[in-house]
C-alpha cells in the first residue's frame, strides 16, 4: 500500500498544459484597459501612461493563459485596431461607466463595429463597464440598454460585468467567465 502511495504521488507526470487563448483588448483611452491588465499580472501602478500602438501580456489563470494583445485607444489608433484581430479567439472591450455622454456614445460606436467586424463577430465578448468605483459610474442596466447590447448581439456569446480597481476578484471572475466561453468554443464540432 506505502509503494502505491509514493507512486501516486511521485510518478503523476507533469500537469497537463493549460490552454492559451490569444485575446484581442480594445476600448477609448482612459477606459482602463492598461490599469486592469497589468493589476492582474501582479504589476507595478506606477508610471502607467495610456498605450500607444499595442502591448502584449500573458495574463495566467488557473485553468488558462490568456495572451491579451491591448490596442491603445486614442482616435488616432482607433482606426488601426482592425489591422490586429486577426487570429483572435476572444474580444475584451473596456468601457468607462462614468465618461461623458459623448465618450459614452463613441465606445458605443466602437463596440458596435467591433461586434459586427467579420473577424470578431463569431467570437465571445467580455465588456467590462469598468470605474464602477467612480461616482457618476451608470449601472449594468442603463449600460445594457444604451449600447443596445440584446438587439445587436443576440445570437453571440457576450458577457457584460462592472468592474473596478477596487474589485479585482470580481475582475477575475469576469475573465474567468471569459475563459469558460472560449472553452465551450473549443469544445463545438467544426463544420466542412
Amino acid at each position: 500500500m506505502d509503494y502505491m502511495c509514493f507512486r501516486a504521488l511521485c510518478c503523476k507526470g507533469p500537469p497537463p498544459p493549460r490552454p492559451e487563448y490569444d485575446i484581442v483588448c480594445i476600448g477609448l483611452t482612459g477606459s482602463g484597459k492598461t490599469s486592469l491588465l497589468t493589476q492582474l499580472c501582479s504589476e507595478s501602478q506606477d508610471n502607467i501612461v495610456p498605450t500607444t500602438g499595442f502591448s502584449i501580456k500573458a495574463v495566467p489563470f488557473q485553468s488558462a493563459i490568456l495572451n491579451v494583445k491591448e490596442l491603445g485607444g486614442a482616435t488616432n489608433i482607433r482606426k488601426y485596431w482592425s489591422r490586429y484581430y486577426q487570429g483572435s479567439q476572444g474580444v475584451i472591450f473596456v468601457l468607462d461607466s462614468a465618461s461623458s455622454e459623448e465618450d459614452l456614445e463613441t465606445a458605443r460606436n466602437e463596440l458596435h463595429s467591433a461586434l459586427q467586424h467579420p473577424q470578431l463577430c463569431t467570437l465571445p465578448f467580455l465588456i467590462l463597464a469598468n470605474h464602477q468605483d467612480k461616482p457618476a459610474a451608470r449601472c449594468i442596466q442603463e449600460i445594457k440598454k444604451y449600447f443596445e447590447l440584446e438587439p445587436l448581439a443576440r445570437g453571440k456569446r457576450w458577457i457584460l460585468q462592472p468592474t473596478s480597481l477596487d474589485n479585482m476578484e470580481a475582475v477575475k471572475d469576469s475573465f474567468s467567465m471569459l475563459i469558460n466561453l472560449l472553452d465551450e468554443r473549443e469544445l463545438e464540432p467544426v463544420q466542412i
